[in-house]
């Protein structure tokens, strides 16, 4: 690829993206190589015929993700296109890693299954959800999976059960050098209102939850036994601002872009709040975001 972008087959590639166009913060230095594949067929056609030694990066929604102002060396593969699907099988629903949980959320409950409703709660796609368990309103992503479809970095493609991984909280361990394409669910008939407990679960998010505002969702795990917004609120960091990034005032755990943030603000905000509140309450908050790249300034 000569030019700064190109298009094949419905494809787009293009060096030098800023990925600040594609987080939910909406911050972010740009990917050496940014590759948005049209189908899963050219997606593992790419795979295949890349040097080994490259480094990849996956991309759903942006959200659960902050890349540092320096950007990411190597690929970056963007899924919402090629693996945004969703079918309805015997004894089984199969969704594409890169469709939105709340598409999964809304369909399911039309096609009057479940338990798929917490899904709605989730910012981000259902590969993202596959790799940290992600969870809401009392569910958890790997609560219902039969097996999933993986690829590893030469194209080639595995199905794999669920005893294949271990899961825990915000946790999923197995597989290594292998990425999500797809995962089969369990959902079973459950009595009429899913829609409308869909519809009421994002109101309640709404209410509760800075939306329309750029963040990445919650930004710390819940300690045991508690609540990182809890903790934060606690120790008076609500509004706390570095630069253009804040503790939202609506809910502690999220932090925004007010306008004009880097990554580097939204990152010393993060380690601000861990030491406060390791300081004041003794509780050590882990990241649930996932901070990646280099920092700014980088070649």
């Amino acid at each position: 690829m000569s030019a700064a972008q190109a298009r094949h087959g419905g494809d787009e590639l293009r060096r030098d993206e800023p990925l600040a166009r594609h987080t939910s913060w909406r911050v972010g230095g740009p990917a050496d190589v940014y590759f948005r594949p049209a189908t899963r067929q050219s997606l593992l056609a790419f795979l295949a015929g890349l040097d080994p030694a490259l480094p990849v990066h996956w991309l759903g929604l942006g959200s659960n993700l902050l890349v540092r102002d320096g950007g990411l060396r190597g690929v970056v593969i963007a899924t919402s296109r090629a693996l945004g699907t969703l079918q309805r099988l015997p004894g089984r629903v199969v969704a594409g890693a890169g469709l939105a949980c709340t598409v999964l959320a809304r369909r399911c409950a039309r096609w009057g299954l479940g338990p798929a409703e917490f899904f709605a709660g989730i910012p981000g796609t259902v590969g993202g959800a596959l790799r940290m368990n992600a969870g809401a309103f009392g569910g958890e992503t790997w609560d219902r999976v039969i097996e999933v479809e993986t690829v590893d970095r030469r194209g080639r493609v595995r199905r794999r059960p669920r005893d294949d991984f271990g899961i825990g909280y915000r946790e999923v361990r197995g597989a290594e050098g292998e990425w999500f394409l797809a995962a089969h669910f369990d959902f079973v008939d459950q009595p009429e209102g899913g829609l409308e407990r869909v519809r009421s679960l994002l109101r309640e998010r709404e209410q509760k939850q800075p939306l329309g505002l750029a963040s990445c969702g919650s930004v710390f795990r819940n300690p045991p036994g508690d609540h990182a917004a809890r903790l934060i609120e606690s120790c008076g960091l609500k509004g706390l601002r570095i630069g253009g990034a804040e503790v939202s005032t609506k809910h502690a755990n999220f932090i925004i872009n007010t306008g004009g943030a880097t990554a580097a603000d939204i990152e010393r905000l993060i380690e601000t709040v861990r030491e406060r509140v390791a300081a004041e309450t003794g509780v050590q908050l882990v990241p649930e975001v996932h901070i990646v790249g280099e920092p700014g300034g980088a070649a």
